[in-house]
Parts: C-alpha cells; sequence; structure tokens
C-alpha cells in the first residue's frame, strides 16, 4: 500500500496531471485506476481508514492527533478493537513493514516516554522506519526506527533525501526477510512525506518543468481536463468546477508574482517525480526477486490537493500554524533555494485548486476537490485487467476488506484477546473483473473540521461550514433550504459537483441531510467543531503529571513538540547547571524547534546566548557582556512578557529577556514579537545539543553544536516564578566539601 500525501485527483500523469509519473502509471497501465475514491479530506483521519477499515470517527480520529479533543470520535487514540490490517496479516504469517510518515500516535505519546501501543510496532508491524508526526524535513528528518529515534545516515551536503531513505530501506526490509524465507508473504506500508510541505527535492528534477506552469492555474485546469476526457478518467461531459472564489485570476497577478508562483509549482512537480521514481526503486527490486507480478499494489493519497501554503505560497509553512502573513519580496528573494533545504516551502492555492482539477475546493473540506483522490491497483497475477477504470464509488474504509478478500483471509474475531469491531467499509473486489457491476458501497458521509458531505445512490450533498467556527444550537435548528447551507450534487450527471441543484430538488436535500444526522450518530461524528488553529493550540494531555517544572537532561532523546514544555506567550526561566572546563566552552544547552521557528539557549565564544526564532522571519539574540567563569556554574534565561499575544495577526507575546551568571545578571534585551501559536509540526526540544534542523543561523554550519562542557540538568520552569534547583544547588555545596 503506497499512501502519497497532499496529492491531488488531477497531479498523477496517469490522471491527467501535467507532471511525469511513469511509475505509478505503469502500475496503472497493469491494473485498474478508480475515479471515484474518496478520502476524509484529511491525513491522520484517512490513514486510520486506510489501515482498520473502519470511518475516522469510529477510530477516534476526526483531525490530525495534534488537534484532538476529548470526544470519543476526536481523541486520538485509534481503539484496539479497530485491529489495523497489519495486525490482521501478522497473525496470518506475514512480514509486515511501515516506511515514511505515520501520523496515528496520539500527540502526545511520540516521545520515549510512550506508551508504544500506538506506534507501528504497536499496532502489527514488525519493522518501521521514518517518522511519526505529520510533516518532517526531506533534509534533516526526526527519524524513528522501530521503537527509538535514530539519526540520517548521512547530511544534506551528501546528497541525502528522506524519500530516496525509505525506498531503500523498504528493499532491505524486504531483502533481509526473502533471503532467509523467500516463499513468506509480506505486507509493505510505503508512506513518503511527499508531496506534503515541505517541497523539497534536488535543483534537478525542478528545473526540468522549467517554464511549463508559465501559463498559470487557470490554463492549467483547462489542459488537465482535457487530457483526463482523453484518458477516459472523467466522463466526456464533465464540465469544470466554478472559478474558485479565494483564487486570483492568473493574468490578474503581477509578473514578479507570476515568476515565483510558476517557481513554486516547478518544485513541487519535481518532488512527485522525484517520489514516483522512488516507487519504481522498489517495484524494479520486487521484479528482481520475481515478485512484482505477484505482488498486490495499491496506490493512493491521502486527501486533495493542500492549500496550507494560501494565497501567496510560503517559504516556510509555519508561518500558516502561527497566522503570519507572508512578503512577497522575501520569497522572491529565496525563490532561486526553494526546494532546497533552507526552506520549508509550500506552493499557492491556485496551485492546490488546479491540482484538484476538475472539482472545487481542497484538502480540509469535503467537496470532491478535497476527498476524490487517485486509486491504483495493480496485481498481474491475480487481476486479468489491463489499464482499464472503475468508476464505482469507493471509500478509504473499503481497503481493508478488499486486501481480505484478495488475499482470502477473513477479518479476525479478535486479535491479542481483543474483541473486534465490525469493518465498516465494503470490498469492492467484486469491481476489479466486472467493470459495469453496480456499486455496493451506497452510503457514506463526510466530515472534517466542520465540513459535511453525504453521499447515497449517485447524489451528494455538501454542507460547507466557515472554518474557525463551532456549531450552535441555532446554527442546527435551520429549518428551511435557503438556512440550511447544503449544496446537492447529482454525480450520475455532475461527476466535479459544477452544478449545486439543491433549490431544484428541496426534498432530496431533506433526505441527504437527514441521512447525514443519521450516519453522524452511528459514528461518533458529533459534536460538530470547525475550529482550525484554535484545535491546534487547546491544551491537551501530556506525559506524566501536569507540572510548573520541566527537567532535561543530555544524552537523552529529542522529545517531540506535543510532549516538551510549552514556553509560548507565558513568563518561564530556563536554568542550566554546568561545568565550564578550562579554556571555555561551546555547544548548546536546551533548543526547541527548528529553522521554521524555535528558541536556544547555547553558549558560543563562552558566552550564555539566546536566540528566538520567529517563524523563521527574524532571529533575536541577546548575548552575555562577560565570558563564562570556569568550574561548575548555574545559568539562567528569564522571559518576562511585557504584553499581550495578537494571534490574529501572528504575533505573540513581546519579551524581555535576561540572562544570568549565577545571580548576576550579565546580559538583556527586548523581543518585539514571539511565535504566537506553533512552533510547527517537525518541532523539537533537545538538551546538550541541536538534534534536528538548528534552530539558529548563529551554530547552523557547527549542527547539532553539542555542548563541550558537562551538564547536570537544564530545567524549564513555567510557574511565572524565577527557579532555584535546590537538588542543583545541593550538588554544588557537596562538590565542594
Amino acid at each position: 500500500m503506497v499512501v502519497l500525501d497532499d496529492v491531488g485527483f488531477g497531479q498523477l500523469g496517469s490522471y491527467g496531471g501535467l507532471i511525469d509519473t511513469p511509475n505509478i502509471d505503469r502500475l496503472a497501465d497493469n491494473g485498474l485506476r478508480y475515479n471515484n475514491f474518496h478520502t476524509t479530506a484529511l491525513c491522520s483521519p484517512t490513514r486510520s481508514c486506510l489501515l482498520t477499515g473502519r470511518n475516522h470517527h469510529s477510530n477516534a480520529m476526526a483531525g490530525i492527533t495534534e488537534i484532538s479533543t476529548g470526544f470519543p470520535g476526536y481523541n486520538g487514540h485509534i481503539p484496539h478493537e479497530n485491529g489495523m490490517v497489519s495486525e490482521m496479516l501478522v497473525e496470518q504469517g506475514y512480514n509486515t513493514y511501515a516506511l515514511g510518515k505515520w501520523h496515528l500516535t496520539p500527540a502526545e505519546a511520540g516521545s520515549a516516554a510512550g506508551p508504544y501501543d500506538q506506534w507501528p510496532l504497536g499496532r502489527g508491524f514488525n519493522r518501521f522506519y521514518g517518522f511519526l508526526g505529520g510533516d518532517t524535513d526531506q533534509y534533516t528528518p526526526t527519524l524513528v526506527h522501530d521503537n527509538h529515534q535514530t539519526e540520517p545516515p548521512t547530511t544534506p551536503e551528501e546528497g541525502y533525501h528522506l524519500t530516496e531513505d525509505i525506498a531503500q530501506r523498504t528493499i532491505q526490509f524486504i531483502g533481509d526477510a526473502k533471503q532467509v524465507d523467500p516463499d513468506k508473504p509480506f505486507f509493505t506500508y510505503f508512506c513518503p512525506g511527499a508531496c506534503h510541505a515541505p517541497h523539497q527535492v534536488p535543483k534537478e528534477w525542478a528545473d526540468k518543468y522549467a517554464g511549463k506552469f508559465d501559463m498559470g492555474w487557470d490554463e492549467a485546469r483547462e489542459q488537465i481536463l482535457e487530457q483526463q476526457k482523453k484518458l477516459g478518467i472523467v466522463p466526456e461531459n464533465t464540465d469544470l468546477s466554478p472559478h474558485n472564489p479565494d483564487v486570483p485570476h492568473w493574468d490578474s497577478l503581477s509578473e514578479d508574482e507570476q515568476r515565483l508562483y510558476a517557481r513554486m509549482m516547478e518544485v513541487f512537480a519535481g518532488f512527485l517525480e522525484h517520489t514516483d521514481a522512488q516507487i519504481g526503486k522498489v517495484l524494479d527490486y520486487l521484479e528482481e526477486l520475481g515478485e512484482l507480478d505477484n505482488t498486490l499494489v495499491m496506490v493512493v493519497s491521502d486527501n486533495g490537493a493542500s492549500a496550507e501554503g494560501g494565497p501567496t505560497g510560503s517559504v516556510n509553512e509555519n508561518r500558516f500554524f502561527n497566522n503570519v502573513p507572508e512578503s512577497l519580496e522575501e520569497n522572491l528573494e529565496a525563490m532561486d533555494e526553494l526546494g532546497g533545504p533552507k526552506y520549508f516551502n509550500h506552493y499557492p492555492w491556485g496551485w492546490t485548486w488546479a491540482g484538484d482539477t476538475p472539482f472545487q475546493r481542497w484538502k480540509r473540506e469535503t467537496h470532491r476537490g478535497g476527498t476524490s483522490d487517485p486509486l491504483v491497483v495493480s496485481w498481474p497475477d491475480g487481476i486479468d485487467a489491463r489499464g482499464e477504470i472503475r468508476s464505482q464509488f469507493v471509500h478509504a474504509i473499503d481497503l481493508v476488506p478488499t486486501i481480505l478478500e484478495l488475499v482470502g483471509i477473513d477479518a479476525p474475531d479478535e486479535i491479542k484477546g481483543v474483541t473486534q469491531s465490525p469493518i465498516e467499509g465494503m470490498s469492492f473486489a467484486y469491481s476489479v473483473e466486472e467493470p459495469d457491476a453496480p456499486e455496493r458501497h451506497t452510503t457514506q458521509y463526510f466530515e472534517m473540521l466542520g465540513t459535511r458531505a453525504i453521499y447515497h445512490d449517485g447524489w451528494r450533498a455538501v454542507h460547507p461550514w466557515p472554518l474557525g467556527q463551532v456549531m450552535t444550537a441555532e446554527d442546527l435548528s435551520t429549518t428551511t433550504l435557503e438556512d440550511s447551507g447544503w449544496e446537492l450534487y447529482n454525480l450520475r450527471e455532475d461527476f466535479s459537483e459544477a452544478h449545486d441543484v439543491a433549490a431544484e430538488n428541496p426534498e432530496k436535500v431533506l433526505e441527504l441531510a437527514q441521512l447525514w444526522w443519521t450516519e453522524a450518530g452511528k459514528h461518533n461524528v458529533l459534536p460538530l467543531d470547525g475550529r482550525g488553529i484554535q484545535r491546534l493550540a487547546e491544551p491537551r494531555p501530556q506525559p506524566g503529571k501536569a507540572r510548573d517544572r520541566y527537567v532535561y537532561y543530555p544524552g537523552t532523546q529529542h522529545v517531540p513538540e506535543n510532549a516538551a514544555v510549552r514556553v509560548l506567550n507565558r513568563d518561564h526561566s530556563i536554568t542550566a547547571d554546568i561545568t565550564v572546563p578550562k579554556g571555555g566552552v561551546e555547544g548548546v544547552l536546551l533548543a526547541h524547534g527548528a529553522r521554521s521557528g524555535g528558541y536556544s539557549l547555547y553558549v558560543k565564544d563562552n558566552r550564555l546566548c539566546y536566540v528566538h526564532n520567529y517563524v523563521g522571519v527574524e532571529e533575536y539574540e541577546i548575548v552575555a557582556a562577560e565570558p563564562l567563569p570556569e568550574g561548575e556554574i548555574s545559568v539562567r534565561m528569564e522571559f518576562d512578557a511585557t504584553g499581550e499575544p495578537n494571534m490574529s495577526e501572528g504575533k505573540g507575546v513581546p519579551a524581555t529577556v535576561r540572562l544570568y551568571y549565577g545571580d548576576e545578571q550579565v546580559g538583556e534585551g527586548d523581543i518585539p514579537t514571539t511565535i504566537p501559536n506553533s512552533m510547527g509540526l517537525t518541532a523539537g526540544l533537545s538538551c546538550g545539543r541541536d538534534a534536528v534542523n538548528a534552530v539558529t543561523d548563529e551554530y547552523r554550519d557547527q549542527t547539532p553544536f553539542v555542548f563541550t562542557g558537562d551538564i547536570t540538568r537544564v530545567t524549564v520552569d513555567v510557574s511565572g516564578e524565577p527557579f532555584v534547583h535546590h537538588e542543583a544547588a545541593m550538588d554544588q555545596i557537596m562538590a565542594r566539601e
């Protein structure tokens, strides 16, 4: 099972896209393409469906794990009674491998403290190599190997790229077992971070597409639809959905904007083709083993193309998570280095819209632009059809029962002593050899961040909801069609959801709206919650007891964002108990974040320094006026907020920062604004080094900038009071005895 990330319906070559994907296309030529496959419109929810065969709210995965809330459908903990296909197959003698993106572990459980039951090895996979979160830097990823963190085998300067790494690891995992037991079957869950942001790829791959998107997204949609009709992916009578009001017409943009946005799309295109090439390496290896023809391969994307780059694109996706606007001038300056290790870039949402051709809207919303995705199925020894298209309705929950039927395994009644819930998906194996067979999955609800939809017997009703709002009793009590907000589409006549026929069919609207509420009641969908960034910022469980003081130690694994101390928008202090050797010292005491934003307390030129990286826009540094004395000493940074945050403008609290050696103040400076909401999905906290992607340019060329003295402990105090570590004080007293 190959799961692409944020790849839209109209982006693969075999689906009419303008990007070369020869390896996925050869799978399509040797199998089937489904043009009516649906996801949940977001990654973690879809992935939970792909692996369990249950709906995302049944899996408690209404959104990504980072926006979990306490309601049953939303808490981010997939119940063990909803067994994964890996758990089913491993008990039938399969080797099971997961590689790349996981994003199904509760956000607070991704650290070395666990618990590990929702890590891949806790859900039936024998081996794992990838990253637990939603995205990661392709050049300096936060890698996990089985149940522990690991470092990339090479550096960006040596040519490292994550997608290439996981392809090679996939080959290694399969080969390790095949050389010992060549007849043992395997299940591989291959999930590159591509094409989620950051859009990062070696320059030569992007340069291949130089000039190919200069026509802009309006013309690109026309070209993609024409190609889709030629391929038979969409019916001949398909109309383009109406112009998206959020997207400017290409010809209304300035020359600079067109030049920048075209380059952003070139980088994305290179990223997707590069990913296709890595998939090809795995396919070639299976062919060398003589296993390719007898391997069932399913290729999907987890949701529609992503609009998280906003209207102007981004060189740092973390600005999106913090409501920080982009600067055209700054982004133009970055243009030649987009796709490289310096930027966490994403294209503007005009290309998102084009990537979802012929549909409207995009990821995170329940129009078909968010939920309709490619599905390629290839199994030459098991499927006679070659290069054919199937149009039966299929949903992400249908893959598990289809796999089980095709390989001849019954869903188990229990797994590891846990009684299993019914699988909610329906096998589409019937469609493999019967292209005109009536579809069997005839009803399916959708909900994502408050947006809703329902499919039933060829009709689809959609309720777009303004993101950022919570449903109220008044919203739910509307009784007229005009007030209800429901749109209606007859998909048998209108494949692309281009023509809203709600006004002509009020009874059908009422029927489907009522059906949606029925399905919602069955699957833990309620209460509806349309908040996005606000949900990301809400307090949620953390490992251990609630506390005001966090103690970190050198030589340990870095701590993922949701398990680390949260210092944003509050007074805090960082105290490091260290020993300075003769000749001075340098290195990181505590770093939290990445190039895209964060803070670091470190020593350079034997002076204590603090830097706050405001979402990659500006670095504010305070440096001690005096060098560190030799011997044992406690050094401290105090952060005092001097104003209120302004979340709507992407600004956290202003602050005054003071530096201390013992009780002596040695530095002070003001920070005009700080990160308001999130360090980013790839952020982590590390002690004694900057473990992943350096927070600051001040020591980037020395990463991980390991501290060269001794660190006893580093304590972060968020109680608002300066902190003296009594245990450290006692250690110092005893050392003098």
